[in-house]
């Protein structure tokens, strides 16, 4: 399948970012636009998918991005790696759980190249961890689905600020414990964003 890949160092207000997004569904759905994966950073930003209620946000003064992806609330921010894509399942296998599994292996392979065990939890979408017997999130996904076109994708903690999080109910999960994958081992994280790229499409 042909797919473009982006890879972008400089940080893209989410806005832009979502806008190019629904902008390449509105291509595909209309033949002119191939699939894409983008993978890029965020300045800081909180938002919030369908599904979140208000008593999720804990300081009211935060400044609150509504998208019409899936999920609830989160925080998006510098160190914390973002993985777009856009892809028609009108080609593929019309099963949105199989594509969400895709992606939970895709991020569960890479953090094993770089020796984390990690899992998924059907109860609690997102990637976890075990660390000093308490089960922290790692990764958070969210997909949207329109005319068998899914989009937006998933977030994966490297060194984010995670005080951050303390100001909304994060996936709206009461107590969510979080973790960078620096603080977890110390390796050299320069081929992640490859290494995911690479996964993701081989589980396509």
């Amino acid at each position: 399948m042909n797919i473009e890949i982006k890879n972008t160092k400089k940080p893209i207000e989410y806005a832009k970012a979502i806008e190019f997004l629904e902008s390449r569904v509105k291509d595909i759905i209309e033949n002119n636009g191939k699939d894409l994966i983008w993978v890029l950073e965020h300045p800081s930003i909180y938002t919030a998918g369908t599904s979140y209620k208000e008593n999720e946000i804990l300081d009211k003064s935060i400044k609150l991005f509504k998208t019409n992806r899936g999920g609830k609330i989160t925080y998006h921010g510098p160190g914390q790696i973002i993985f777009y894509f856009v892809i028609n399942l009108n080609k593929r296998d019309k099963d949105i759980r199989k594509l969400i599994n895709n992606i939970e292996k895709t991020i569960i392979q890479t953090l094993q190249e770089y020796k984390i065990e990690s899992f998924s939890d059907r109860k609690k979408i997102g990637i976890w961890i075990k660390q000093t017997k308490k089960i922290k999130k790692i990764a958070a996904i969210g997909v949207r689905v329109k005319k068998w076109i899914a989009y937006h994708g998933f977030s994966l903690n490297v060194n984010v600020d995670l005080k951050k999080y303390e100001k909304i109910i994060p996936c709206g999960i009461k107590k969510m414990n979080l973790v960078n994958i620096t603080s977890i081992k110390k390796n050299n994280y320069s081929n992640l964003k490859k290494k995911l790229i690479k996964n993701f499409i081989k589980n396509l």
